[in-house]
């Protein structure tokens, strides 16, 4: 469909022509986080010149290769598409083509009409739908999977959110149909199915089977949610909610066990392009600085003018790096987190060095050595070092007396060094005056807090206290630790 202007008819570049739907379809993946230049989208325009738009398997894949760059942000990607390339409009089977924004034709609302007229299903109903929902999950047929879960929307999880006004929602659907209550039943048919008997590797090929197909009919009924929605809302809006956060983007005082987990599987291949564009950046950096006596010299050959300069050889400067890393329970992800991207660029500085405190301080640069498991590191570094001197709550004002004396050597003029913590103290003495030494020993002295700056000074935080002696930087998530480090790291 296209966008209409009344003065000159159809409108090629508006909001609901296609080259207007791949901008604003662009524009939604840089607001989720997806970095997506201006050049990509005219890539991403030259692609749908050639790929069949009637087919759109094809135009998913063309986007994607021209749009979507790390597997990561995949998951993001795909629920977009969904939102903004619709496989229908309206009701399954009853309209067909794209339409923009939530603004169907035909309704004051914006919303397809066949959607507001279903009531919820009888219990035989449920029950005949469970019974078609068990031979389709026994048969795996994507096609009547994917009907099957948008009648089971349709019917069951409307829900009548103000009078006059429905609103759909995957629980319901799922809640009515249990598909997990089917899985021993779908077992056993599928061995018979199969000819094989119960137990043994075969029963758990089939337990496998069975949660697999599932867990796809799940994602389909949220799938068909997500659209049926973003007709009502408009896909910019349903896109702000319906897209998980990037893994880079999520805090790590926040993160779930799941999200930590895929956080530190992005921390080595972060590590690797950090350290691929430094090198390169390193290999371009400009001459060092001009070499007077080599310049007049070749000078005189010129009658004095120096035509031609000389510099003396670059020598970038590879800094050394001192961490002290609070890992007591409220922050420890974040330190660990940090201790892996670091360590992982260790060929980027000359010497990196690791500290780890709760109320008193140890040395665990020996947990990770390369070709180590990084997992078993942290495991190992939390298990053995000696970090826990009295109660086991932070103590910042004994950890840093206790570094400074144990660790005389640590700290030098061509040392950066970075604190990693939150700066709550438990209302305990500070140990400010040894921060201030410290620092002025440091070439530079940064310290990273994981918590908004928002929320720096209340409570028993003294953020501001530690503040004014070395920079406070907030460093909440993945990327924002990747920026730091990226400038930590002179060219």
């Amino acid at each position: 469909m296209t966008g209409m202007n009344p003065a000159t008819g159809p409108d090629p570049h508006g909001p609901h022509s296609l080259p207007g739907r791949l901008v604003a379809f662009a524009g939604a993946l840089r607001e989720a986080g997806l970095p997506v230049s201006t050049s990509e989208t005219v890539d991403a325009a030259k692609a749908m010149t050639v790929v069949p738009l009637v087919d759109r398997q094809a135009l998913h894949a063309g986007l994607a290769a021209t749009l979507c760059k790390r597997g990561a942000h995949r998951e993001a990607f795909d629920r977009l598409f969904d939102l903004w390339w619709p496989t229908v409009i309206g009701e399954p089977g009853t309209l067909s083509g794209y339409q923009g924004g939530g603004e169907a034709e035909g309704t004051e609302s914006g919303r397809a009409p066949a959607v507001a007229e279903h009531a919820l299903a009888d219990p035989e109903d449920v029950e005949r739908l469970r019974l078609e929902l068990a031979e389709v999950l026994l048969s795996g047929e994507e096609t009547e999977l994917r009907r099957l879960a948008a009648q089971a929307v349709a019917r069951l999880g409307a829900a009548e959110i103000q009078p006059g006004r429905q609103s759909y929602f995957a629980y319901r659907a799922l809640r009515a149909l249990s598909p997990d209550t089917l899985k021993a039943q779908l077992v056993a048919a599928l061995l018979a199915q199969r000819g094989e008997h119960e137990g043994g590797l075969a029963e758990q090929v089939a337990r496998h089977t069975v949660s697999e197909r599932i867990d796809r009919f799940r994602d389909l009924v949220e799938s068909e949610v997500r659209r049926r929605l973003a007709e009502e809302k408009g896909p910019t809006a349903m896109g702000r909610t319906a897209v998980p956060a990037l893994a880079e983007q999520v805090d790590f005082l926040r993160a779930t066990r799941v999200e930590l987990d895929t956080m530190r599987r992005e921390v080595a291949p972060l590590a690797r392009r950090l350290a691929g564009r430094l090198s390169a950046r390193r290999r371009r950096g400009r001459n060092g600085r001009l070499d007077v006596r080599r310049t007049m010299r070749a000078a005189v050959s010129t009658g004095g003018v120096p035509l031609q300069t000389h510099h003396r050889p670059h020598r970038p400067h590879k800094p050394e790096i001192v961490l002290l890393c609070d890992v007591s329970g409220s922050v420890a992800g974040f330190a660990h987190f940090t201790l892996l991207l670091v360590m992982a660029l260790r060929e980027q500085f000359t010497r990196v060095r690791a500290f780890a405190f709760v109320d008193t301080c140890d040395e665990v640069t020996r947990y990770f050595v390369p070709g180590q498991d990084p997992a078993g590191a942290l495991d190992a570094m939390v298990r053995d070092a000696q970090v826990v001197w009295f109660d086991g709550h932070s103590d910042y004002g004994r950890s840093l007396e206790a570094f400074e004396r144990d660790n005389p050597d640590a700290v030098g003029p061509r040392t950066s060094l970075l604190i990693l913590g939150d700066a709550r103290n438990n209302f305990r003495a500070t140990g400010v005056h040894v921060l201030r030494r410290l620092s002025a020993q440091a070439r530079h002295t940064y310290w990273l807090n994981p918590e908004p700056a928002s929320q720096w000074d209340s409570a028993d935080s003294v953020a501001g206290v530690y503040g004014d002696v070395v920079p406070m930087v907030e460093c909440r998530n993945v990327a924002q630790l990747a920026d730091f480090v990226r400038r930590l790291l002179p060219a």
